[in-house]
């Protein structure tokens, strides 16, 4: 059927509808006559009666204009630099992101739709099918924000022109999806993952559990007895580091035994490594700092702005409407007895015994105890200092700190 202003003009219906508040004619007569639904009848009715000089059905579309060469050429220049990158072996980009492209022609106020830019990506050739995925529902398992907090990391060739590898790590709350925490480091190494626990931590309050890998910083796991070889500690007889400081501050940790245990977590991983890998090498990023900022624009992005598929909320507001609420399981932050220095609690621990000289031997250092009895064990903390390359120990007993001293790391050869 035709549009109506090309079936009736202004004054016929006017004339209807001019009858219908007189109570000459009936709505169902006239909704038969024009041929629309009750609800448009009652949008024209009201646009009638607000001014029924100035009613008109008519309007002039509004055809968009052709994108101009100018933008054309950019958007072209954007696509073979993509192409570019795809086909280029050595670079850790193995397809086509047009809704990343999209958004980096925004910055430059070139605002097209992705669809748009696929039908110039056929037309340059710069155009892959994506393969079909299996399906997969990651579905919210928890019911209040801080019940579980996936923890992660990825290590990954972030910035490409930087020629190294870089770690990220991520926490994420499994209720609102949103992304607590996430940072380049050097390594993943056991001090990095203490360090993201502390930053979370202190910024949102000590969670009730921790949903992590085997890997070896947070789990002790061996193998199987053998005919050659009788295991005498199994897995989990031995604490790791991280795992002595969830157990200093409470907090319970669940291991996930694969990869798609952590859907939740390595979903955001994909995405984070081809967005922020491709803004790196268009900018020419090389420096972890200036890395940091893109990491930095791409969780403002996921975060506040984002609606989640499968949540469909923004993970910000949903967080922040269930914090409001009063649902949360996050726990104030607050030092455990008898600690009173962030150092005590955040720190990598050993154990040992003072010997007859009132002296303790610490990864190739002997370390004078003088306020320590003889043979008893005292708790060693260790705080690495990577930006000063110094080592802080603090040796602690009978709930007492009873001796500190600072060494240059370097002396120390320990992976921390």
């Amino acid at each position: 059927m035709d549009q109506l202003h090309k079936r009736f003009s202004d004054d016929q219906i006017r004339v209807m509808l001019h009858g219908y508040c007189q109570g000459l004619l009936p709505r169902a007569e006239i909704q038969d006559m024009l041929g629309v639904s009750k609800s448009r009848f009652f949008v024209l009715l009201k646009q009638y009666r607000q001014d029924p000089a100035a009613f008109s059905v008519a309007y002039s579309r509004v055809t968009p204009a052709k994108l101009s060469a100018a933008v054309e050429a950019e958007i072209e220049r954007a696509l073979l630099e993509e192409k570019q990158m795809v086909e280029d072996p050595d670079l850790p980009i193995s397809g086509y992101n047009y809704s990343a492209l999209r958004d980096r022609l925004a910055k430059k106020g070139i605002h097209v739709s992705v669809t748009t830019i696929i039908q110039r990506a056929k037309r340059l050739g710069c155009y892959r099918p994506r393969k079909k995925r299996k399906v997969h529902d990651r579905e919210v398992l928890t019911a209040s924000i801080g019940a579980l907090i996936q923890h992660d990391a990825s290590t990954h060739l972030w910035a490409p022109l930087a020629g190294q590898k870089w770690a990220l790590i991520t926490s994420i709350d499994d209720f609102s999806r949103k992304l607590l925490f996430a940072d380049f480091f050097p390594k993943e190494t056991t001090w990095a993952h203490i360090q993201a626990t502390q930053a979370l931590m202190q910024s949102y309050g000590f969670p009730l559990r921790y949903y992590v890998d085997s890997l070896r910083v947070f789990r002790f796991v061996q193998g199987r007895d053998s005919f050659w070889r009788k295991h005498v500690l199994e897995t989990d007889d031995v604490d790791t580091q991280w795992r002595k400081l969830m157990r200093v501050l409470a907090v319970d940790v669940t291991y996930a035994l694969s990869p798609q245990a952590k859907g939740k977590v390595e979903r955001p991983y994909r995405w984070l490594q081809d967005r922020i890998a491709r803004t790196c090498l268009l900018e020419k990023i090389s420096a972890m700092e200036e890395a940091r900022s893109v990491l930095k624009y791409e969780l403002d992005r996921y975060n506040n702005h984002q609606v989640h598929s499968t949540t469909k909320q923004i993970p910000s507001i949903r967080f922040d409407k269930a914090r409001a609420a009063g649902n949360s399981l996050f726990r104030p932050f607050s030092l455990p007895k008898p600690y009173t220095s962030l150092k005590d609690v955040f720190c990598l621990r050993e154990t040992r015994q003072v010997n007859g000289y009132r002296r303790i031997s610490l990864f190739n250092h002997v370390i004078e105890v003088p306020n320590a009895p003889l043979y008893e064990q005292v708790d060693v903390h260790l705080i690495p200092n990577m930006t000063k390359q110094l080592m802080h120990i603090r040796v602690w007993w009978n709930d007492t700190m009873v001796h500190s001293v600072t060494f240059p790391l370097s002396e120390f050869s320990v992976h921390f």
